[in-house]
Formats: structure tokens, sequence, C-alpha cells
């Protein structure tokens, strides 16, 4: 964009509206997006920072009236200076305090909607932060009337919108006070805290100035504050965006440019609740849900509104994985006839292709309805593309065989083969006619089934050549008969083994598209549980860093929070095979937090200390042991599966044997039968030393055959046993992994006193309430 645009403007009514022009810019921006709104009273210069972190000396109007020239909220979108493959967005606000605005409640609207929206929030004043800056931020007070976390009534603490509520800057502007306080140099963000110190007592007065700071501190607790200088004279800050950098003060160039330095690497990419990254399209999609949930009189519920995002992008993200698998077909089509090994293959790349695409646009599908809707979507296509591939085999199959059969359709037509010797004629270009017709590419799925129709077909002409033909007995005849239902049966089989061996390559397809889902879909699961870790641990960690624990009564408050943490972390669904590890480890890693706050805190005795450490040390056990109960009861169901798994293997492979000695057998019979039948003729016709021969040829065809059947058999019985061997090495394997975890289990060290046992109890049922119900700040 070379320009800003208004994203949100007020219409005459007062009521907030999106504009659609800016949700187009938004939607056309596929990568994470840092997003830096600036509120403050109107003609504090918050434009003036905005055009900075652009890049511009203009760009987002300042005016030179006190008619306050942004309406509604405007938005710059610029490459990232710092981040690759990141967008920066700018949003200016309206000023707060403009009197033209009509409705009393327009503020805080406006404040909200920024509050939601960004990932660093930018207050801009003038002046110095005293007792009438921070009670002109009345808004901050009521942050709560307009934005609920969830729709339920259940209570909720400044923990929960911590998770949801961006980065803080305070901004003062044409600061002209010594950063002193009690007579001693302070940083601007000692300055900062200082502003926003609590005074003790309970009196409605020390209520009223300590609300707007407890606000601030609890919403806020990443906080950064800059004092900026005069920029310049007087009579030049009505056109501060046409000055040249000579005639700014050297010392307020300098805080703005650190200013920028601090938004550029400091602010970080907007996320939703659980950390999935926001995009600029999920971004148009957030601004319209507020302002539209603003605009009815309702709340915006922030999880509610993260419900409403995930069905947005899950159903887009289904269609763009659709769109992905159905171009891909539609360029396999072009080639149509294929062999099913070669769609099927392909199917399965772009199947893959398909679910990637819906795993980087998709999230909080925990049950996974939407990657099924995808799959049975993708199956239904795939069906339809296989039978454009018959209808294309098929078609070409006809011609060929139409093309190669010509000749013998003219020849039928002409009564050539209705002579004395016709059949051998026929049968002989109906040989040739199957022979060129095998040797022939790309004939596709159908190139069985359609040779059993061409001669079925075929065989009506046959079998009335062949009664009329006066040079065979009526004996040949029936030779001839039989050798036709021979060639039948023959091609019959041919077709069913194509149809089979098409089926039996279709499920391998199958079996491996799935286990490609569910690969893509563990790894979508187990980087969805990373950030959501992530975000706790930022929200706590912001906490941390600002020293909100570092106060009488911290341990508990800390304490409190991890337990939180561990209860939403629990209620997660498809957290996978790693949930309970995973969590023992980050359970360690806060541990460190814990005890040096433990240490700290004031309140507690040294005795209370002591029974806390009991109490987290019996955590840590309690987590210890379901990680490892976890593992254990997932090698038992590993063992389980590979015991059924073993069993079903068996179950085929002895089906397959008998069906194999089957066809063996039926193929031996038929030999047999062809024999004998050969040996009456000869015995028929006088040829007794031929009919001996023929009778030695039977005995050595039955005694190959019985070795032959033999041979398969021992080979299928060493099959078995080769499978059965390795599944005995692998359970053997499993129940050395299932012993050790058990000693493991058994070994472990456990807490000494009574009470720590039945905390201890308490915690390996689910991690409960009572452990963190020790004393409370009061």
């Amino acid at each position: 964009m070379d320009k800003p645009v208004c994203l949100i403007d007020t219409e005459s009514d007062g009521k907030l509206c999106v504009q659609q022009s800016a949700l187009q810019i938004l939607q056309q921006i596929q990568q994470p997006v840092v997003v830096v709104a600036v509120v403050g009273l109107y003609r504090t210069g918050k434009s003036y920072l905005m055009n900075r972190l652009a890049g511009q000396q203009k760009g987002f109007a300042l005016g030179s009236t006190i008619e306050s020239k942004t309406k509604g909220i405007w938005m710059w979108c610029v490459d990232h200076p710092t981040k690759a493959r990141t967008t920066l967005v700018l949003l200016d606000t309206v000023g707060l305090g403009d009197v033209d605005k009509g409705d009393p409640k327009h503020d805080t609207k406006i404040f909200s909607l920024a509050v939601l929206l960004s990932s660093t929030l930018v207050l801009n004043s003038r002046g110095t932060i005293d007792n009438r800056a921070i009670e002109e931020l009345q808004y901050v007070t009521e942050l709560t009337e307009y934005i609920k976390v969830k729709s339920s009534d259940e209570g909720e603490d400044d923990s929960e919108f911590v998770k949801f509520f961006p980065s803080f800057i305070w901004a003062v502007r044409d600061f002209t006070l010594e950063q002193k306080i009690n007579g001693k140099y302070v940083t601007e963000d000692q300055y900062l805290e200082y502003a926003l110190k609590l005074k003790p007592g309970s009196s409605r007065t020390v209520k009223e100035f300590n609300l707007p700071r407890e606000c601030i501190r609890n919403y806020f607790p990443s906080r950064k504050c800059f004092t900026f200088p005069f920029p310049t004279t007087p009579e030049n800050v009505s056109r501060l965006e046409s000055l040249d950098p000579a005639d700014l003060s050297p010392d307020f160039q300098k805080v703005s440019d650190h200013f920028c330095k601090f938004i550029f690497d400091r602010s970080e990419v907007k996320r939703l609740k659980d950390g999935h990254t926001v995009t600029g399209r999920v971004l148009g999609q957030l601004v319209k849900t507020y302002v539209d949930t603003i605009s009815s009189g309702e709340v915006p519920f922030l999880e509610n509104a993260v419900i409403a995002m995930a069905m947005i992008e899950n159903e887009a993200a289904v269609k763009e994985g659709l769109e992905v698998y159905q171009s891909g077909m539609e360029k396999l089509k072009d080639s149509f006839p294929l062999e099913l090994k070669d769609v099927s293959s392909e199917h399965q790349h772009l199947s893959n292709m398909a679910t990637q695409t819906f795993m980087k646009r998709s999230f909080k599908d925990s049950e996974g309805t939407f990657m099924k809707y995808l799959e049975e979507d993708i199956n239904k296509l795939f069906d339809g593309y296989l039978c454009k591939n018959e209808e294309a085999s098929k078609k070409r199959c006809e011609n060929l065989l139409s093309s190669l059969s010509a000749p013998m359709t003219e020849k039928l037509k002409k009564g050539f083969y209705a002579t004395p010797g016709g059949y051998d004629l026929f049968s002989q270009d109906l040989e040739d006619i199957i022979k060129e017709y095998k040797i022939q590419d790309n004939k596709g799925v159908k190139a069985e089934d359609t040779l059993e129709e061409f001669l079925k077909q075929k065989s009506v002409d046959s079998n009335a050549i062949l009664q009329a033909d006066k040079k065979l007995t009526e004996k040949e005849k029936k030779i001839m008969e039989e050798r036709e239902k021979a060639v039948l049966l023959a091609q019959e089989i041919n077709a069913k083994e194509q149809k089979q061996q098409q089926l039996e390559e279709k499920m391998e397809a199958e079996r491996r598209s799935n286990e490609e889902r569910m690969r893509q879909m563990k790894e979508k699961m187990d980087e969805e549980l990373r950030l959501q870790r992530e975000e706790a641990e930022r929200a706590m960690d912001k906490k941390l860093k600002k020293g909100f624990y570092a106060t009488p009564g911290g341990y508990v408050l800390f304490s409190q929070d991890l337990e939180d943490i561990i209860k939403e972390y629990k209620i997660q669904d498809n957290k996978g095979v790693k949930a309970e590890e995973t969590l023992e480890e980050f359970l360690k890693q806060k541990s460190v937090d814990s005890n040096a706050i433990l240490q700290a805190d004031k309140k507690l005795t040294e005795k209370e200390k002591k029974i806390m450490e009991e109490r987290e040390k019996a955590v840590l056990l309690a987590q210890e042991i379901n990680a490892k109960e976890q593992k254990q009861q997932q090698l038992e169901e590993k063992m389980e599966a590979e015991r059924r798994s073993n069993e079903e293997r068996m179950r085929q492979m002895k089906e397959k044997m008998d069906e194999e000695l089957r066809l063996q057998r039926e193929e031996a019979d038929r030999a047999m039968d062809s024999k004998l039948k050969e040996q009456a003729d000869l015995l028929e016709k006088g040829f007794k030393e031929k009919a001996d021969r023929m009778t030695k040829e039977i005995e050595d065809f039955r005694s190959k055959n019985k070795e032959a059947e033999k041979e398969s058999d021992k080979m299928f019985k060493k099959m078995i046993e080769n499978m059965n061997n390795r599944h005995a090495e692998t359970m053997n394997l499993m129940m050395r992994q299932h012993s050790e975890q058990m000693k493991a289990i058994m070994s472990m060290p456990r807490p000494k006193s009574d009470s720590s046992m039945v905390i201890l109890r308490l915690i390996i049922g689910g991690l409960s309430s009572a452990l963190f119900s020790g004393p409370r700040p009061s």
C-alpha cells in the first residue's frame, strides 16, 4: 500500500462500519501480521508516530486545527522492515475525546477495537503521566464491559485477558520534566511504574485512584514507556510532516528512532488464543466479526470469535485443499486411459498436497471434522475420476478391437468363412486379433473386460461357422466347442483377476493416503499443542518479567495461574502420545520460577514454605508418574494392536493360501480333463500307442501336481513361521520395555510425609484445586 485507507468508519448515526475495500486488501495478505495500533487524545501527534513506523514522512493525516482528521480507524499495511515474510499493519485511531463524535461510548468502542485487533498497543499522550492523564483513560476501566473472554457465566480474572491482550507502550509527547523520583534519576519504564503505583487503603477515594492503575497493570503486564521532548519550535508543529529532519530536535529524533526500533524488534506477530498465528486474511475476518458484534449492541466474546474464525478458515481450508486436488486430477485426466496404479499414485500425491494445503490454513479442528469433510470430498472426486478413466479405457479398447476386427467383419459379410475348413480360418483370424490386441499399450483398466465382451460377441459367429463347417466331424465339433468354452473361461478369469488386482491397488493407495493424512494430522496437533503451550508460557512470562508475583502472596497467585494452565491443557483434545511427557517437562521448567517466587514471598512463614516445597515435589513426582504410566499404557496398547494385527495377518494369509491352492487344483483339474478327453479321442480313433503314451503323461502330470501342492504348502508354512518369529521378536522386545517401565514406576521415590502422600494421591487422580488452596493474600 502506498497510502493509508479507512478500515473502520463512523456512520452518521454514530455506528461503526467496516470498509469493504480495506477488507479486500487484508484478504490478499496470506502472511503473518504484526499489528500496531495507536490510541490517545486528539491532537497529540499519534499520526506522526505511525508515519514514522511506515517509513514515510506523510501518510496518516496530521491536521493543523482542533478538528480531528482521523475518522474511525485508518489502516496502512507495509512490509515489515526487520521480519521476513511478515506484514506490518498500522492502525491509527480516531482522537479520543473528540467532541464531534456524539456517542459518549464511542471512545470506549474504538479503544476496545484497538485492543482486540493489535499485538502492540501504543497509548499516546502529552505532557506527563500524572493523575489527570490516568483518569482520562476511564475507558480502560470499561474494557470488561465491551470485551468478554467466554460466553459462559463463569467469572473471569485478569489472567484470562492477558492471553488475548497486546503488549502496551505509553508514548509521552512534549515531555519537559526531569525524570527524577525522590531526587534520583530513573528510566522511562521506572517512571511509568511509579505513575502506576497503587495507594494503600480501601477508602472510596483510594479505590477510584487505584482502579485505572490496576486495570493497566493487570491487563497489560508487558509495559514500556517512551518520553519524547518537543519536536521543534511551536510555530513549526502544525507543519511537522513537511519539516526537514534538520529542523527537528536531535533529542526528539533520537527517541523517535529508539521507539521505531523497539516496535520493529519487540512487537510480536498477532496471535489468537492457543497461539494460532493471524494472517492478514484472518485479521480481516476478526475486524468484521468484532465491528458487527459491537455495532449490534452485543459484547464480543473472544473465544466465540476464535471459534467463528476457525469455522470460516476451516471451511475455506477444505475448499482450497479440494481445488489443489481437483486441479491436479484435471491435468491427469488429459492422459486417460491410465493403469489404476498410475491414477492411484497421482491421487495419493495430490491427496497429500491437498491435506498439506488444508493444514496450513486450518486451526482448532480438534475433532478432525473438517479433515474428514476434505477426505470424503476427495474420495468422491477420486471415484468420479476412476469412472472417467474406466470410460476412457473402455472406449479406447472398443475402438482398438473394432479396428483390428474390421477385416474379419468384412469377411463375415462376404461369407468368406462359410466354406469347408472355414472354422479354422475364423479361429486363426480371431487368434491373430487377440495377439495384436494384447501387445497394444495404454489400454487401461478395462482391457480384459472389453476383450471378454468382444469374445462373447464373436462366439456367436464362431459357433455358427463351426456348425456349418462340413469338413469337421461331429466329434471334432464337440472338441472345438469345448476349446471355445475354455478360451472364454480363461478370459473371464483374466478379467476377474484384473479387477481383483485393481481393487487391491486401490485399497493399498487408500491405506497409504490414510497413513499420510494421519501423519500430517499428528504434526498439526503437535504444532497446535506447542503453540498453545508457548502462548500460556508467554502470558505467564509477561507477569514474571514485570514482577507480578514478586509481592507478598505472589506464590499463591503464581500457583493458581499454573493450575489454570494445567486445567486448560488437560481439557484440550487430541494432544497425542506425548501429552503427559510434555506437561512433565513444562512443570520442571516452571519449578525454577516457582521456587524463586516461593523463597521471596514474605507473606509465608518458613514452615509454610517447607510445606509448599513438599507440594511442589509431589506435583512433579505425580506428573512424572503420569508420564510413565501413559508410556506404559501406550506400550500395552501397542502390544495388543500388534497381537490383533498378527492374528489378522495370519487369517488373511490362510485365506490366501486356501484360495491359491483352490485355484491350483482347479487349474490342474481342467488340465487333467483336457488330457483325459484327448486320450479318449485317441483310443476311439484307434491310436492305442499314442493313448498309452498319454497315460504315462497323465501319471507324470498327477505326480508333478501333487509335488507342486506340497511345495506350495511348505512355502506357505515357512512364510507363516517367519511371520510368527518376527511377531515373537517384536512382542519380546515390547515385554522387556514393559518390564523396565514397570520397574521404573515401582522404584520411584515417594514423599516422606503423610500429608505429601495425600497430595500425591490427589494429583495422580487429576491435579486438584485443593493443592493450591493454601494461604492467599488478604
